[in-house]
């Protein structure tokens, strides 16, 4: 008697159809029973199926065993040989019952949450078999499904293979909001699983944008004065590039040397797309225009243009002169007033500005400043200081941002005890 599978093994709730077959010579007609664990009845009979081989005739049934079948089961096969005689042998078979083990799919997943029609995503997870605890499933098919919104379906998309430690991931395009899961179905040893769920969000695909005709002028440029920019904003249409009105957009510099954008000033565009802005100038480096994006526009940025910052050139001043510097009187008395007279003239005529008088007293190399005083419009200057050393006196004009400076004669004062 051979037995196919041979043990037979159920696992959990599968059901498992074994063969059993063996030949006969000269037997016109055969039987086959069957007696599960335990039964003392008569046995069951199985319905045979003969195929001829000359002499010779194979005996071919089937039986289906499930969970419940577990145990040593006794057979009987009979050969008639037509005049009455018969032969027969018996024996015994097993059927074991194995639990299918538990699995699940962990850390299931679909990425990125948002995309635009047409994009794909990766969707990926873990298949996990319980055998004293959650161990990678590998070599396992796993398939990908979707349901999408609005819809009460899950349908199949593809199938992909785990890795020897339960991972798997692959790419799917995605055309339609909805929900995202993987499934195993199981097999002869475990159970199947299905993951968790994940939604995908799919929007309408943006526009692209682009920023064109950007410059910052003029080009060198004083410090300190006004640079100019300005530039057009478009978006992709159905027939070409239109201006993107309402939108802002930022102008950025970076100085050289460095690697930093920073925001400096923006404008709104106008209907045309077209925008102005300006900024004051400080120091040589690359100015962009960069547009964020909008709902259903993709954001873009304009090339750099570099502007070099110039010191600006200092207008020419005037030349200042001090004249008919006096001191007076002369000797003058310990502890008296001593006074000073004298003149500021810019191109010969008297200018009014602050000028301080200074004092060396005799036998220093070092002049000491002593008071400020301040000329009258015409230029006239006087002031006076008491004494108590004799030395040199004189005024000096340090000049301011449209004149030079100068310097009187000095003249010195003896001052008696």
């Amino acid at each position: 008697m051979d037995v196919s599978p041979s043990p037979i093994v159920v696992t959990g709730d599968q059901k498992v159809t074994a063969t059993f077959s063996f030949s006969t010579k000269g037997a016109g007609k055969a039987e086959l029973q069957l007696k599960a664990p335990g039964d003392v009845s008569v046995g069951t009979p199985v319905d045979l199926t003969p195929a001829s081989h000359g002499l010779w005739t194979r005996w071919t049934g089937k039986k289906t065993f499930d969970a419940k079948s577990e145990g040593r089961w006794s057979f009987l096969a009979i050969a008639h040989d037509g005049e009455g005689g018969e032969k027969s042998t018996s024996g015994t078979f097993g059927v074991e019952v194995k639990k299918a083990a538990d699995t699940r799919i962990a850390d299931f997943g679909a990425h990125p949450d948002l995309v635009a029609k047409g994009d794909r995503i990766s969707v990926s997870g873990r298949l996990q078999v319980e055998r004293g605890g959650w161990d990678g499933y590998g070599g396992q098919r796993v398939t990908i499904t979707f349901r999408e919104k609005g819809t009460d379906a899950y349908r199949h998309i593809t199938t992909v293979d785990t890795s020897r430690s339960g991972w798997f991931s692959t790419k799917v395009t995605v055309e339609a909001t909805g929900w995202w899961r993987a499934e195993f179905g199981g097999n002869a040893d475990a159970k199947g699983s299905v993951s968790d769920t994940d939604r995908v969000d799919v929007r309408a695909r943006s526009r692209d944008s682009r920023i064109v005709g950007f410059g910052a002028y003029p080009e060198p440029v004083d410090k300190g004065d006004r640079i100019n920019f300005r530039g057009t904003l478009q978006a992709e249409g159905s027939h070409g590039w239109d201006g993107l009105s309402g939108e802002r957009v930022a102008i950025l510099f970076r100085a050289d040397g460095s690697g930093h954008w920073e925001r400096v000033t923006g404008d709104w565009t106008g209907r045309d797309g077209r925008f102005w802005a300006h900024a004051t100038a400080r120091t040589s480096g690359w100015w962009r225009a960069v547009f964020e994006g909008t709902r259903g526009v993709d954001g873009s940025s304009s090339h750099s243009d570099w502007v070099r910052v110039v010191e600006p050139t200092p207008p020419p001043k005037d030349k200042s002169r001090l004249i008919k510097f006096n001191a007076y009187p002369e000797p003058v008395k310990y502890g008296k007033y001593l006074r000073f007279r004298g003149a500021l003239l810019v191109d010969g005529g008297g200018y009014e500005a602050k000028v301080a008088l200074y004092f060396k007293p005799k036998g220093s190399t070092k002049w000491q400043y002593v008071k400020t005083t301040r000329s009258t419009g015409s230029g006239k200057l006087y002031t006076k200081v008491k004494a108590y050393k004799s030395g040199y006196w004189k005024f000096a004009f340090g000049g301011d941002e449209d004149t030079y400076g100068s310097q009187s004669g000095r003249d010195y004062v003896r001052v008696k005890r």
